[in-house]
């Protein structure tokens, strides 16, 4: 990943809203997992009127551990990040994608390599390169034992095909353990699916972010987000300051969450 570079030092106001900002949060009302459509990275590109989006993907990748630390000072205790959908697999063309694929794997290992960080793929390595499928593992088994942040990097993710692979996973361990087609019904239990969802083990999120002002939920944990409450940012990601994840952690923190009552 390219070096990070150095953000200007904030202003002695912007400095004092963050105060504000902070101490209108309640901490017993944060979130524990937050879950981040990253979004404007080549409307980014194109504002400053850049051939290659990859230019914005890389700015996007730069500004990722920073955001993370932002997650951390605010005592959030799960962060995932939607990268790279399957539906770009097809959508995007060719050196867009070969872009991606190099960013993406630098980010993993750059992640990786953070002291106490745990990292995991979240998502199908159907239709990615072997050296990205690799840097993603390799970061995970880099990080399996380490009790920090944990990053979850949604690459080659899809909603629905996440609940198909669940489904599938259900159906051939039933078969294994000599069910039958008659007792089948049986196992499809909300519970069950959870347990086999790329994210199982892992608590669903609290709170879902968007950046770059879209309003939609392209096929992001749409079984783990139905309880969620959801926030959204006008920035590009790219352009995503402290205080907009603060603003969205105080937003949060004001809400009756209903949870589905």
């Amino acid at each position: 990943m390219t070096p990070e570079r150095t953000a200007p030092r904030p202003g002695p106001l912007y400095r004092l809203y963050q105060r504000r900002l902070r101490r209108e949060i309640d901490p017993e009302r944060s979130p524990h997992h937050i879950a981040v459509i990253v979004d404007g990275n080549r409307r980014w590109a194109k504002q400053r009127l850049q051939e290659r989006v990859a230019f914005g993907h890389r700015a996007g990748a730069r500004k990722i551990p920073e955001f993370l630390r932002w997650c951390e000072h605010a005592g959030i205790r799960v962060v995932t990040l939607y990268l790279l959908s399957s539906d770009n697999l097809k959508g995007r063309q060719e050196q867009e994608l070969t872009d991606l694929f190099e960013i993406i794997g630098d980010l993993a290992r750059h992640l990786g390599s953070h002291g106490d960080w745990k990292v995991k793929h979240v998502g199908s390595c159907d239709g990615l390169p072997p050296e990205l499928a690799g840097a993603l593992h390799e970061a995970e088994v880099r990080t399996q034992d380490h009790t920090g942040l944990h990053v979850n990097l949604a690459v080659g993710y899809g909603g629905r095909s996440e609940i198909t692979a669940a489904m599938h996973s259900v159906i051939d361990e039933h078969r294994a353990a000599g069910g039958t087609l008659d007792t089948l019904a049986e196992r499809l239990t909300p519970e069950t699916i959870g347990e086999h969802l790329w994210t199982r083990g892992q608590a669903d999120p609290d709170l879902v972010i968007r950046t770059s002002g879209e309003q939609r939920l392209s096929d992001f944990m749409i079984w783990q987000s139905a309880h969620s409450e959801f926030y959204f940012v006008e920035a590009l990601y790219p352009d995503l300051r402290e205080v907009d994840l603060l603003r969205a952690l105080r937003d949060y923190s004001r809400r009756q969450r209903r949870l589905g009552k």
